[in-house]
C-alpha cells in the first residue's frame, strides 16, 4: 500500500520560507511523477507544483512560480516543496500525491495523497 506523509508544515510570517517533505513507502517512488496541491478554507483544492520522475523537469502554477522550488531525493523516497517570499494568501493545507498520467495540474492525474500538512502565512 502506498503511503505519503507530509511534514513541515506551521505558523512562519510573510516573506518567510518554510520547507515541506513528503515521505513516501510502499511503491518505487523513483518510477513516478509527483507534485504538491493545496486547498485554502473556502476553496477547491488547486495545482502548486510537480516534478517528473527523474527531477529532471518541473512545472509550477503562475501563483507560485518565481518564490517555491519542488524537488526529490529518490534516495531518501522524499519529495519536497521550498517556500520562499511567502504570503497570506499562501495559508492552505498542502498535499503531496502520486502522478500517474502526463497531466501535472490535473487533480485526476494523480492516484495516491497524503493527509496534508497546515501552512499558515500571517500579515
Amino acid at each position: 500500500q502506498v503511503q505519503l506523509v507530509e511534514s513541515g508544515g506551521g505558523l512562519v510570517q510573510a516573506g518567510g520560507s518554510l520547507r515541506l517533505s513528503c515521505a513516501a513507502s510502499g511503491s518505487t517512488f523513483s518510477r513516478y511523477a509527483m507534485g504538491w496541491f493545496r486547498q485554502a478554507p473556502g476553496k477547491e483544492r488547486e495545482f502548486v507544483a510537480s516534478i517528473t520522475s527523474s527531477g529532471n523537469n518541473a512545472y509550477y502554477a503562475d501563483s507560485v512560480r518565481g518564490r517555491f522550488t519542488i524537488s526529490r531525493d529518490n534516495a531518501r523516497n522524499t519529495l519536497y516543496l521550498q517556500m520562499n517570499s511567502l504570503k497570506p494568501e499562501d495559508t492552505a493545507v498542502y498535499y503531496c500525491a502520486r502522478r500517474f498520467t502526463s497531466v501535472p495540474s490535473e487533480q485526476r492525474s494523480y492516484d495516491y495523497w497524503g493527509q496534508g500538512t497546515q501552512v499558515t502565512v500571517s500579515s
